[in-house]
C-alpha cells in the first residue's frame, strides 16, 4: 500500500487528497494538511475510488473507427492540420479545451496554437462558467485576478452568496462558511432565484428576478452612498470613476425602484442593505448564476463597484470572490487557456505579442484574439473551421444548442477528439481518438478559486496505451516540425518554462508572477507542496491599494440594469439550469459510483406547485420542456423553491444515458457581448405533460446500449443498472431487447396492464423488468439488493418486488456517505425529539463525513418540526 497526496478531480475548490494505493485501487481520504479542505471531502471527492476503473476507457488510438498505433495516430493528426493550414491558413483550425486539462497540458496546448499555428482559435470549457468573472476582473482591476482566500470566510461578519448553489456546488466552502457561522455568528444572506438547500441556514434569502442582479447591486450601491459608507479616502487614493458615474447610478437605483426591478419585497432589500452596512468585513461569493448571463461581465463589475467604492477588498474578510467550477479553470486562466487572452496573464496588445514571441522564439504569433467558444462552433459550421481538436470535454452535450454543435461536428472536414472515454457524444464524431490519461494517472499541477498551486500526482500506471495530454500535443508539434521548441521530457519542464514566461518582462506589471519556480529542480517539483501567487507575504492582493493597471488605480465600471426579457406568447416560462450535488458535467466518471447515482436518479424539471396545476402536471409526471432552441423530456419534481413561471433542469444527463434529460439542447446561443459566455441561466420555455401509455423499470446486472422505449434513463446501481422507461405499444418488445436469456418467470396484469417479468441464472437473480399501464411499480431498492443478494428469493417475492416480511422503507438517500435514506431520518427526528443537525448526526452519523447532505437534513428537521404542530 502506497500513500500518495494529490488533488481531486472535480470542483474549482481544489481538495487535497491522501489516496491509498493497493494495485488499481484506491482509498480515498481529505489531506488535513492541505490549505483548501484541511482533511475534509464531498461526496463528490469521498467518492472517487468508485471511478478510477477501467470500464468505459479509450486505451488506444483510433482512426476511421480502427484500432492505429500512435505513430500512424500523431502523424495522421500533424498532416491534416500542416495541410490544412496550408491551403486555407492559421484561422482554419482550432483547438476546443478544458478545466480537466493541467495546467502543464494547458501550456503546451496554448504555446502551440498561438505561437507556432499561429491564431488565437483555442478555448476552453472554461469560457461556459467564468469566462464573464475574468472580463470583470480585467475591467475592474486590470488583471484576472480573485482578490480572496478560504481563510476570509473565517473572518468576515458577512457572507453574500449571488447565484451560487454553494451547499451542493463547492459543499467544502459551504461548511466553512458554515464553521464561521458556529463560530463568529457570521451572518450569510443568499440571492438566487431559487430557494435551494444553501439557503436553509442563511439570515437572509432574496429569490429575485433572473436577470436583475444589476439592478440590485447598483441599488446597493446607491443605498451605501446615501447612507456615507463610501469609502472616499480609498476612492480618491485607489480608484478611478468615469465622469458621471454617481448621477447615472441614481436614477432608479432608490429602494423601491430596485425592489420592482428584482421583484423583491422592499422590506427584505433593505434588510440586506442594513445588513451589509453594519459589516464591513464582508464576503461576496458569486458563481455561475452570475457568471453564465448574456450581461454576466456587467454584473460582475456590478459587485466589484461595490466592493471598491466601500473600501471592502484586500483586506481579511472583505472581496468579492469569484469560485471557479472546474479543477483547473484557474490554472487555464492563466497560461492563456480562453481565446480572449494571450499567456500568462497578458492580453493581446502590441508589446505583449511582442514579449511573448521573443520568449517563445515563436514563428508564426497570433496578433488578436480567437474564436470563443460559441463563435468557434459557428464557424466549424459553416465551414470555416476546418480542422478541429478537442481535448477533454464533451460540447456536444455541454454547449447551448448542442444540436447545433453536432452539426458543426459532422459537418467538420477533420475532427480530433482526446479523452480517457471511449464513448462519448462528442467522441462518435471523431475522425481520430487519441487515449489520454484520466485522473489518477496523470501528474502535473492545477490551481484552485483561490490562486492555489497544487499538484496531481499519478497513483496507477498508465492505463493500456493512455499518454499524457501534455505528452500528446508536443508529439504532435514536434512531427509538425516544431521539435526544439517542444522537446519537454516531464511536465516539470513545462511547468518551468510557464513559471518564467509569468516573470518574463513582468516587472510587477501583472500580479501573476511565480519566477520563483523558474528553476524549480526535479525533485522541488515532485515534492512541491501547495502556494498561493498574488499577494505580498500573507497580505491579499491589492492590499497596498495598487492595482494592475496602468495608473496603479481600480476602475468603477458603469453598468445600468438591461430591460428583461418579457415572457414570449410560445414560450411563456423561463428556464434555468445547473448542477446537481453528488454528480459532475456529463458524468463520464460520476456516473460510474453507483453511490453518487442514489441521490438524483433521473434528470428532473423542478416546477412550483402552483403552475404544475395550472398545466395538469403531477408529481413524477413525464414532462416534455421546449425552447426556442429544442426540448428535451424530463421527470417532474413539485417543488416551493421554484418561483412562479420558472423551471430548473439539470445539465449532467446525455445520450449515453438517458433519451431524455438533455438540458443542452435547450438554451439558446446568446452571449454576453464582453465575455462571450452564454446565458444558460434565462431560456424561454414550455412545458406539457407526455401520456405514454405504460411506464416502468428494469433492473439488470447488464444492460444494452439502445432501450426500445420512447424514454429510458440508466444510471449504476450495485451489481448492475436501473433503467426507468415509459413508451407506447407493446412492452414485450422492450423485454425481449433488454432481458438477457435465462429461466423467466413472470405474471401479467390484465386489469392493469401490467408485466412482470425476472430472469433467473442458477435461482439468482440477473434481471428484472416491471410495467403498468394504470397502477403502480414496486419500490426499487428490494429488487436491487437480490442483484447481488446471497440468499434466493422466491418467485413470489420477485414477482412482487418486495420481501414477504416487509423491511422498512428507508425512503430516498439523504446521506450518501452513510447510506441514511429520508424516512428513517424523519422517524429519527419525531421519536428522538432531535433539534438538530449534530443530533442527527449523533443518532444516524448522517452528515458526518463529507457534510453535503446536512443542509437537506436541516431542512427535515423544520419539515418534521412543522408537522407536528400543524
Amino acid at each position: 500500500m502506497r500513500e500518495i497526496r494529490t488533488t481531486c478531480a472535480y470542483c474549482g475548490v481544489g481538495c487535497g487528497i491522501k489516496a491509498e494505493v493497493t494495485g488499481r485501487e484506491v482509498a480515498i481520504k481529505g489531506d488535513e494538511t492541505h490549505p483548501a479542505n484541511l482533511g475534509k471531502l464531498c461526496s463528490k471527492g469521498t467518492h472517487l475510488g468508485e471511478t478510477v476503473g477501467l470500464e468505459g476507457r479509450l486505451l488506444y488510438p483510433e482512426a476511421g473507427g480502427k484500432r492505429v498505433t500512435w505513430d500512424k495516430a500523431i502523424d495522421r493528426v500533424a498532416k491534416r492540420f500542416a495541410d490544412t493550414i496550408a491551403r486555407y491558413g492559421p484561422d482554419s483550425v482550432a483547438f476546443y479545451v478544458s478545466g480537466q486539462l493541467l495546467t502543464e497540458d494547458y501550456y503546451v496546448a496554448n504555446k502551440l496554437m498561438k505561437g507556432f499555428i499561429g491564431t488565437g482559435n483555442i478555448d476552453t470549457n472554461s469560457r461556459l462558467c467564468m469566462s464573464s468573472a475574468v472580463a470583470g476582473h480585467i475591467r475592474g482591476f486590470g488583471e484576472d485576478v480573485v482578490p480572496a482566500t478560504y481563510a476570509d470566510f473565517d473572518e468576515a461578519d458577512l457572507i453574500v452568496l449571488v447565484g451560487s448553489n454553494t451547499a451542493w456546488c463547492h459543499p467544502i466552502v459551504y461548511q466553512r462558511i458554515m464553521a464561521a457561522r458556529a463560530s463568529r455568528g457570521t451572518k450569510l444572506v443568499v440571492v438566487d432565484p431559487r430557494r435551494t438547500e444553501t439557503c436553509e441556514e442563511a439570515d437572509l434569502h432574496l429569490p429575485l428576478r433572473p436577470g436583475s442582479d444589476v439592478a440590485l447591486m447598483n441599488g446597493l450601491l446607491a443605498y451605501c452612498r446615501d447612507k456615507g459608507l463610501l469609502d472616499e479616502g480609498y476612492l480618491e487614493d485607489c480608484v478611478t470613476t468615469p465622469d458621471g458615474f454617481w448621477e447615472k447610478l441614481g436614477e432608479g437605483s432608490d429602494l423601491w425602484s430596485t425592489a420592482a426591478a428584482c421583484d423583491l419585497p422592499p422590506a427584505d432589500l433593505l434588510a440586506f442593505y442594513e445588513l451589509f452596512a453594519a459589516n464591513p468585513r464582508t464576503i461576496t461569493l458569486f458563481s455561475q448564476g452570475i457568471n453564465q448571463s448574456v450581461r454576466g461581465t456587467d454584473q460582475v463589475n456590478a459587485i466589484l463597484n461595490v466592493h471598491l467604492a466601500t473600501g471592502r477588498i484586500g483586506k481579511p474578510g472583505a472581496a468579492p470572490f469569484s469560485i471557479t467550477g472546474q479543477p483547473n479553470a484557474m490554472g487555464g486562466r492563466e497560461v492563456g487557456g480562453l481565446a480572449s487572452t494571450l499567456a500568462a496573464h497578458m492580453d493581446f496588445a502590441p508589446e505583449n505579442v511582442e514579449t511573448v514571441r521573443r520568449f517563445w522564439a515563436a514563428p508564426r504569433m497570433a496578433s488578436k484574439p480567437g474564436l470563443k467558444a460559441v463563435d468557434l462552433f459557428r464557424q466549424v459550421r459553416e465551414g470555416r473551421v476546418k480542422a478541429l481538436w478537442i481535448m477533454a470535454t464533451n460540447p456536444a452535450v455541454s454547449l447551448p444548442d448542442a444540436g447545433l454543435v453536432r452539426e458543426a461536428l459532422a459537418a467538420c472536414p477533420f475532427v480530433v477528439v482526446s479523452d480517457c472515454i471511449a464513448d462519448t457524444d462528442t467522441g462518435r464524431f471523431a475522425h481520430v481518438k487519441l487515449p489520454a490519461a484520466g485522473w489518477g494517472e496523470k501528474d502535473g499541477t492545477v490551481t484552485n478559486s483561490e490562486r492555489l498551486i497544487s499538484r496531481q500526482r499519478a497513483l496507477f500506471p498508465l492505463a493500456g496505451e493512455a499518454r499524457p495530454d501534455w505528452w500528446i500535443i508536443t508529439q504532435v508539434a514536434q512531427a509538425m516540425g516544431w521539435t526544439e521548441a517542444f522537446a519537454y521530457d516531464r511536465p516539470a519542464d513545462i511547468y518551468r518554462e510557464h513559471a518564467r514566461l509569468s516573470t518574463y518582462q513582468n516587472g510587477g506589471k501583472r500580479l501573476f508572477d511565480i519566477g520563483h519556480h523558474a528553476v524549480i529542480s526535479n525533485p522541488a517539483y515532485d515534492a512541491m507542496t501547495p502556494f498561493r501567487w498574488g499577494g505580498e507575504g500573507d497580505k491579499a492582493p491589492f492590499a497596498n491599494g495598487r492595482f494592475s493597471t496602468p495608473d496603479g488605480k481600480a476602475r468603477l465600471v458603469a453598468v445600468e440594469q438591461m430591460a428583461i426579457e418579457a415572457p414570449l406568447a410560445k414560450f411563456p416560462m423561463t428556464l434555468n439550469t445547473g448542477r446537481y450535488r453528488d454528480q459532475w458535467h456529463t458524468m463520464t466518471r460520476t456516473g460510474l459510483s453507483p453511490k453518487l447515482s442514489q441521490h438524483r436518479r433521473e434528470p428532473l424539471v423542478e416546477i412550483h406547485p402552483a403552475d404544475a396545476v395550472a398545466l395538469e402536471i403531477q408529481a413524477d409526471d413525464l414532462v416534455q420542456v421546449s425552447t426556442p432552441a429544442g426540448d428535451s423530456v424530463f421527470r417532474a419534481l413539485l417543488s416551493e423553491g421554484q418561483r412562479r413561471g420558472e423551471v430548473f433542469t439539470p445539465i449532467h444527463w446525455t445520450d449515453r444515458q438517458s433519451t431524455g434529460g438533455r438540458t443542452g439542447r435547450l438554451p439558446r446561443p446568446l452571449v454576453d457581448p464582453v465575455s462571450g459566455q452564454p446565458g444558460f441561466k434565462s431560456t424561454p420555455a414550455r412545458l406539457e405533460k407526455l401520456a405514454p401509455e405504460w411506464r416502468g423499470f428494469v433492473i439488470a446486472r447488464d444492460i444494452p446500449d439502445e432501450i426500445p422505449a420512447a424514454y429510458a434513463t440508466k444510471v449504476r446501481v450495485a451489481a448492475g443498472w436501473l433503467v426507468e422507461v415509459a413508451g407506447d405499444g407493446d412492452p414485450a418488445v422492450l423485454a425481449k431487447a433488454v432481458l438477457p436469456k435465462g429461466e423467466r418467470i413472470e405474471t401479467i396484469d390484465q386489469a392493469r396492464g401490467g408485466m412482470r417479468v425476472a430472469v433467473l441464472e442458477d435461482g439468482q437473480l440477473i434481471a428484472a423488468l416491471f410495467v403498468t399501464r394504470s397502477g403502480r411499480t414496486p419500490s426499487r431498492e428490494w429488487l436491487i439488493e437480490q442483484l447481488s443478494a446471497a440468499g434466493m428469493a422466491s418467485s413470489i417475492e420477485l414477482l412482487a418486488g418486495r420481501p414477504a416480511t416487509p423491511q422498512a422503507d428507508r425512503g430516498p438517500i439523504v446521506c450518501v456517505c452513510f447510506d441514511v435514506g429520508m424516512k428513517t431520518i424523519v422517524e429519527a427526528i419525531a421519536t428522538q425529539q432531535l433539534v438538530s443537525v449534530d443530533a442527527v448526526g449523533k443518532a444516524l452519523s448522517a452528515g458526518t463525513n463529507c457534510g453535503s447532505c446536512r443542509p437537506a437534513i436541516q431542512r427535515l428537521i423544520g419539515e418534521t418540526k412543522e408537522a407536528a404542530h400543524a
